[in-house]
């Protein structure tokens, strides 16, 4: 059960973002365009980052509902599960594997990502602005897991992660969560 009163057993970070409008309104604004806005990678390949750091966490929450969304944007179903457990052995192109290891090294050793990871995305033909985005990407999960764990939000089904994820893929960020509408 979640850990405020306020919220259900279904509440999830929405409940959180219209309850604190004046803060989030620029958070789901943000994350609105680094998803769907300009990148080399797809908002597929982002969602599916968002569902590997979040399985690599341990964020029951946001690995549903992210691994769905990946599916939903085109990503096939069991790619981030293939992720998490070995991303050498993951069923995803040889130029995205050296940055999805960086992705797993900011999550599970931070400190010791180096010029020689980076050496890596770049040899593999990524630029500079795939490179940012798979890191911002990271860090976007890395606060939303926070967020989840720090409330107690509980996984949601199967059946209503693919639902929000193709609601998600149509509305985009900002439109999820109607009270961070300005009005």
């Amino acid at each position: 059960m979640p850990f405020l009163k306020s919220h259900t057993e279904t509440s999830g970070p929405g409940e959180v973002f219209n309850a604190y409008p004046e803060i989030y309104r620029h958070w789901a604004a943000m994350g609105q365009a680094l998803i769907n806005g300009p990148s080399p990678l797809s908002p597929g390949e982002r969602e599916m980052i968002q569902g590997f750091v979040a399985g690599l966490l341990n964020c029951q929450f946001a690995y549903v509902a992210h691994s769905a969304a990946a599916v939903a944007r085109g990503i096939a179903p069991g790619v981030v599960e293939k992720l998490v457990a070995d991303v050498a052995s993951a069923p995803v192109s040889a130029k995205l594997k050296p940055l999805l290891a960086l992705v797993k090294k900011l999550v599970l050793a931070p400190t010791q990502v180096s010029q020689s990871d980076a050496d890596a995305v770049f040899a593999a033909g990524w630029d500079e602005q795939a490179y940012h985005s798979a890191v911002a990407v990271t860090a976007r999960m890395t606060f939303m897991s926070k967020i989840i764990h720090g409330h107690g939000f509980i996984p949601m089904s199967a059946e209503r992660a693919k639902a929000n994820a193709e609601h998600r893929a149509q509305a985009g960020y900002v439109g999820l969560y109607p009270k961070l509408e300005k009005k």
